[in-house]
């Protein structure tokens, strides 16, 4: 039986996968859990492993008491309770705190699996992920480059993309985890393409933006400089900004990066599309870090994350901060209340 889905007043019930137990996950989580900022935007669900949950709890000292997820029940938790939904058949074997091991990465498979399998069923009104390990991921035999890749296999998507939120800025990532000297070819028309239409189906449809301007950032310095410093700008970006007009969208042409970005940070463009992972990430984090939130557009189901990684060298230690989780679990509650299915794209 699923839950009775949220209406604009309820607090939306929002699954937190606990990600790798080797890393700060479960410490994240539980120092949210303890904090009443959190229970005043959602009625939150730890996927993850019970055991661990409640070595952790104790481990930290708070006043929390982990019970067994039932969606049957319309989650009618006592005062300090925990509800917890562990997919594993059995307690996870000992393990070691900050290392990347193939059991820690199977268990974070299986805690995004059942929360992607009770999302679509209705009993979570959308999902907030902890970080995963990629190491630990393909040790456990899952060769994906990350979360959003799993995500949209699971959900059986074909067009999807991160989308980071921070401060003023509102980032689509054309691509992702790519070394820079494998960059060139994969920045197709059609790459770029998709990117500036996830872009605008992110700032209209969880933004609420009617025509949002979108800034398009070039490649290479000065915009390529006429062909002096490159030519990606007129051989596929700016293809593909036509491309997008043309369906209504409004993108600039391809922008010097080093100064797109502070336009966008004053209200220029309502969101910019990066060709790279580190030419949108860097300002994102000088202007918001700490803060920033991973929002997956195009998925049919919610899912935010945190803008930090599993942290092996601190995990343990209990100086783990929890401000990010709470970031995505603002942007994910505010989603859910007026959420509806995402449709396709227009191409």
């Amino acid at each position: 039986m699923a839950l009775k889905r949220t209406t604009k007043a309820a607090r939306p019930v929002l699954g937190l996968t606990m990600g790798d137990p080797a890393g700060i996950g479960p410490e994240v989580i539980a120092k949210a859990l303890a904090d009443r900022a959190l229970t005043r935007l959602c009625t939150p669900v730890v996927v993850g492993s019970r055991p661990v949950m409640e070595r952790t709890i104790a481990w930290l000292k708070l006043p929390l008491q982990v019970v067994d997820f039932n969606p049957s029940n319309g989650l009618r938790l006592k005062a300090g309770q925990v509800a917890v939904a562990d997919p594993l058949e059995s307690p996870l074997p000992k393990f070691r705190m900050g290392a990347a091991t193939a059991v820690t990465g199977a268990a974070s498979i299986a805690f995004i699996k059942e929360a992607v399998t009770l999302a679509q069923a209705g009993s979570l009104g959308g999902i907030v992920t902890a970080p995963i390990n990629k190491e630990a991921m393909n040790m456990a035999g899952f060769h994906y480059p990350g979360h959003t890749e799993l995500l949209a296999d699971l959900t059986k998507t074909t067009e999807f993309g991160m989308m980071i939120v921070g401060g003023p800025l509102k980032i689509m990532f054309t691509t992702t985890h790519v070394a820079i000297n494998a960059l060139s070819p994969l920045l197709t028309t059609e790459r770029i393409g998709k990117a500036i239409r996830l872009a605008h189906l992110g700032l209209t449809k969880y933004f609420g933006i009617v025509r949002p301007r979108i800034g398009v950032a070039a490649l290479n310095p000065h915009a390529g400089e006429h062909g002096l410093f490159g030519n990606e700008e007129s051989t596929s970006i700016a293809p593909a900004v036509k491309l997008a007009r043309a369906a209504g969208i409004k993108a600039s042409d391809p922008l010097p990066a080093d100064t797109l970005f502070g336009k966008a940070a004053r209200g220029d463009y309502d969101g910019v599309v990066a060709m790279y992972h580190d030419q949108g990430l860097i300002p994102l984090k000088l202007v918001a870090f700490g803060t920033c939130v991973n929002l997956t557009v195009g998925l049919p189901i919610i899912r935010t994350s945190v803008d930090h990684g599993t942290a092996y060298d601190i995990a343990g230690k209990g100086v783990a901060e929890h401000g990010s989780l709470l970031e995505a679990v603002k942007v994910a509650a505010r989603l859910a209340k007026s959420w509806s299915p995402v449709t396709k794209t227009s191409r």
